[in-house]
């Protein structure tokens, strides 16, 4: 599990294309899972994880679709 103090999608992001799957942890947001190079969105969430998870996956998309036009 990696701890972020601060919430900062780009180097977030970098974390969940390396490894694939697991968990981190950011400060304000809780306990977030990736699987797969995504992120899961849980049942029961608050409207800020939400936002920032929906951000997050979508900052992996034009990274993914980025690589395969380069």
């Amino acid at each position: 599990m990696r701890v972020f103090p601060v919430y900062a999608p780009k180097l977030i992001v970098k974390h969940a294309r390396i490894f694939l799957s697991g968990v981190i942890w950011v400060k304000d947001l809780g306990r977030l899972e990736f699987e797969k190079g995504k992120f899961l969105l849980p049942r029961k969430t608050m409207p800020e994880v939400k936002k920032a998870i929906i951000e997050l996956n979508s900052l992996i998309e034009a990274q993914n679709s980025e690589a395969k036009t380069a």
